[in-house]
């Protein structure tokens, strides 16, 4: 049976090319068949976007909930309640990130998420602790944390059946190098974060195979003039993607200009880090063990650590495009292209191109979403006048 074919017109379509104005995005099935200009009258069945921009369906590969639930509650009701609520903000592939726990705890914890990467609702599995420093743990429960034993970190990558994609390791620690080492042979991208490291001490470890600085900025030294500290070892260095949370609260738009200048459009990445209450609201929640108030849209334990974000990408895009001036092509590409690629989907997702999957998100003129499409099939309708 031959598959249903039809058009998106009229829009602007952000392409690897750059911006099509007027532009024509045709689907067929699950499939992108065709982009380019709009020529001559729509064909029948077309939808009419004028006013619009298309861009890639987003990939997020730094979150942990969002909807009220848990990527690490244990059960799949939850995990996919906060991936449906992230796929309506544009999300169209999510990589499941934990939070550290005792290691069998996290080990059923990836078998349960194991089966959902096998079912297409997930992209992998990214584990961020309990192998992180103590002095920067951020929004972890410190009686969890532990070196990075490379048995230990063995054994949860293991659990994982083949879809972990990424560890963030505070590299620095005893057997951390030689964890980084274990997780490059075994095509698991070892990312730097929630660490305490000299700038010597990051070089080495990307020396050994680090590929991603987890949330850049975040959970680690600040960038000083005499001890450079991670930082600078993972802007300067072009083997590696830095992460970018683009709440307004992480991250001062300077800040993330800096990083956009040092590292370039193409090795950054945008992450939500999102906790539960992304999508959902205010209130009182649970990040692992630990009890998180989030008031005014921003996530913080008692003693006023930041816990996560309860970021959507569709607002780190409008964001980056209004408030921080970033253009258009560069922040598409840091949501959707760059950690694609990075994770090795980017033969299916991450860009509007034909033969991938027919992933979109179309934005209005404010830049809010106003449809999104996973693989052929809406998820927002578009509501058009």
């Amino acid at each position: 049976m031959k598959a249903n074919r039809w058009a998106l017109t009229g829009a602007s379509v952000v392409t690897p090319a750059g911006v099509t104005e007027n532009g024509r995005v045709t689907v067929e099935g699950t499939r992108i068949a065709a982009v380019g200009p709009q020529d001559g009258q729509p064909e029948p069945g077309s939808t009419d976007l004028t006013g619009h921009w298309i861009v890639p369906g987003f990939v997020d590969m730094h979150n942990h909930g969002g909807g009220g639930a848990s990527f690490s509650s244990g059960t799949a009701e939850d995990v996919l309640t906060g991936v449906r609520t992230h796929r309506r903000h544009g999300t169209t592939t999510t990589l499941a990130s934990t939070v550290t726990g005792d290691l069998d705890v996290l080990a059923r914890q990836a078998g349960l998420l194991a089966e959902l990467v096998e079912q297409g609702d997930l992209a992998g599995i990214h584990f961020e602790g309990p192998f992180i420093s103590p002095c920067r743990k951020g929004a972890h429960s410190e009686g969890l944390l532990r070196d990075p034993d490379p048995a230990d970190v063995a054994k949860l990558v293991d659990a994982c059946r083949g879809t972990a994609r990424m560890v963030t390791l505070a590299t620095e620690l005893p057997g951390g190098l030689d964890s980084v080492r274990l997780l490059a042979d075994r095509g698991v991208i070892a990312a730097v974060g929630h660490t305490d490291a000299t700038y010597q001490q990051t070089r080495d470890a990307l020396d050994a195979g680090a590929s991603v600085a987890t949330h850049l900025f975040n959970a680690m030294p600040g960038l000083g003039h005499r001890a450079p500290g991670p930082i600078a070892a993972l802007l300067e260095d072009e083997r590696v993607t830095v992460e970018l949370i683009n709440d307004g609260t992480h991250l001062h738009p300077a800040v993330l200009e800096l990083a956009f200048a040092r590292a370039g459009a193409d090795r950054v990445a945008f992450i939500t880090d999102a906790m539960d209450a992304a999508g959902f609201g205010d209130g009182r929640y649970r990040l692992g063990p630990l009890d998180v108030e989030v008031a005014d849209g921003v996530a913080r334990l008692a003693d006023g650590t930041i816990a996560g974000s309860t970021l959507t990408l569709d607002t780190a895009l409008r964001r980056a495009v209004t408030v921080d001036r970033i253009p258009v092509q560069d922040a598409v590409r840091a949501l959707s292209a760059n950690p694609a690629r990075l994770l090795g989907i980017d033969d299916r997702v991450g860009s509007i191109t034909a033969g991938k999957d027919a992933d979109l998100v179309v934005l209005d003129e404010a830049w809010t979403v106003a449809g999104v499409l996973r693989k052929g099939e809406w998820i927002v309708q578009p509501q058009l006048v």
